[in-house]
């Protein structure tokens, strides 16, 4: 299965599917430890394993540590920040039913599952499927 590029314009409205998952990580790992693994291991990872899941886009946000959040989170009385968050996108619902029934894509979430048990704390990190909706955007989306 060829990869599948994203087109933001073709994306404008609010017919994709996207996950979020808000993670934490192990207590084990130190927060550059957490990071590094997630962009350069499990980040490719997921690349590769990209055609059986039928996905057109993922996206890694990292925390920013230090003076400039922790003040703005003391300040709204926030709790303590999620290490980052993924999103993965899917073109619709339809394309990632159709997904989920493919036999490689149920291996390749299996592979990825394992793969996350070695620096997420899963119990800790939730995640849902969401529709996005854009209430304002002027900045052109770089890809």
């Amino acid at each position: 299965m060829p990869l599948i590029a994203y087109d933001p314009a073709k994306h404008r409205g609010n017919a994709v599917l996207k996950l979020t998952f808000c993670l934490r990580r192990l207590p084990r790992l130190s927060l550059e430890e957490f990071q590094d693994y997630w962009l350069h291991k499990h980040g490719p990872l997921v690349k590769s394993l990209q055609p059986a899941l039928g996905m057109v886009r993922y996206v890694q946000l990292h925390r920013v540590p230090g003076d400039l959040a922790d003040g703005m989170r003391r300040v709204r009385g926030a709790p303590e920040p999620y290490d980052g968050v993924a999103e993965l996108w899917w073109e619709s619902e339809a394309t990632w039913r159709a997904a989920r029934k493919n036999p490689a894509a149920r291996e390749a979430g299996r592979v990825l599952l394992e793969d996350e048990k070695k620096f997420i704390d899963l119990a800790h990190s939730p995640l849902w499927l969401n529709h996005e909706h854009v209430i304002h955007s002027s900045a052109k989306v770089q890809s």
